[in-house]
């Protein structure tokens, strides 16, 4: 705590920001291992160091409001959930605001985001004032007009639903669903691209830099399947592995390849060739693509339906 107390108190005094947010909810091994993120949720000490932390921080922060997230637990076992006793005193521990993701470290991004679960926290977060923000397969503007409608939440926060669909955000705002074209979809790698060169310079280094994260990125914006390929009335799951399909055109097609060789083409038209013995791994293998594919069905099966009965009363 003493470390993130001189921190907070080094950002509130030389940074200008809306606010600052400390992620105790990553499930990255890496990150798990050091005792950070969700490891945090997961015992007595875990919840002690974290009550320690956000009151350092919160303490040494007069400016800028200091906002947290977490996930419901450490372990996939409800009766271990401990968010909800979390968010019933952050706010008197200094948090100005909260995140919840609706997932457990063990889940990581597996099986659909438990919205019950969530909006239960809600309730229990409101007395205190604490605004809680809603996380978790946030796809459309349906999605997040659907989780809204309690009351209960400040707003949501949308994070691979971004990265597969950037306009996603235009669609909320807009309430509407865009069936974006090939074309207008190349068009923002060229911003990517143009943003990313302006940021990490335009020598080699700063074009294999923008390269790298592009691809990156790829390996999310992939799994978009197009509206216009599919049924009335049927909406894509995030958390599923689309099937491969042909596009309406070949760039469709192209965009929506899952070999680094065709996003390495897609890159070229914006940087040209890459420098020699360049090569690409993608670091983000999403566990919501493993083997619990079945398990993953059989749950947005029963959440499609448990929506269809939430939305029709």
């Amino acid at each position: 705590p003493r470390p993130h107390g001189r921190c907070g108190e080094f950002l509130d005094n030389e940074v200008d920001c809306d606010f600052v947010d400390v992620n105790m909810g990553c499930p990255i091994d890496g990150v798990c291992a050091k005792g950070a993120g969700s490891t945090l949720l997961r015992d007595e000490v875990g919840l002690a160091r974290m009550k320690k932390l956000v009151q350092a921080m919160s303490g040494s922060m007069q400016r800028t409001p200091l906002t947290i997230k977490v996930r419901m637990g450490y372990d996939d076992d409800p009766s271990k959930y401990v968010a909800h006793d979390v968010l019933k005193d952050a706010r008197a521990w200094g948090a100005a605001a909260a995140t919840l993701h609706g997932r457990t470290r063990a889940q990581r991004y597996s099986r659909l985001a438990d919205w019950r679960y969530i909006r239960r926290c809600a309730a229990v977060a409101s007395p205190s004032g604490l605004p809680l923000v809603g996380n978790g397969d946030v796809f459309s503007f349906k999605d997040y007009e659907r989780h809204m409608r309690g009351g209960t939440l400040a707003t949501c926060m949308i994070g691979r639903g971004a990265l597969i669909k950037p306009w996603v955000l235009t669609e909320i705002k807009e309430r509407r669903v865009w069936d974006i074209s090939a074309s207008e979809r190349l068009a923002i790698f060229g911003d990517f691209a143009r943003h990313g060169l302006e940021h990490w310079g335009s020598d080699e280094r700063g074009v294999e830099t923008t390269r790298r994260f592009m691809m990156e990125w790829m390996s999310y914006t992939h799994r978009y399947v197009p509206v216009g390929l599919l049924e009335s009335g049927v909406a894509q799951k995030m958390h599923l592995r689309p099937a491969p399909y042909a596009g309406r055109n070949e760039l469709e097609t192209l965009l929506a390849s899952d070999a680094v060789e065709d996003w390495s083409r897609v890159a070229e038209m914006f940087l040209g060739k890459p420098a020699p013995g360049f090569s690409f791994v993608p670091k983000h293998k999403s566990n919501s693509y493993s083997a619990e594919s079945a398990v993953a069905l059989a749950s947005a099966q029963a959440a499609s339906y448990d929506d269809d009965v939430e939305e029709n009363g």
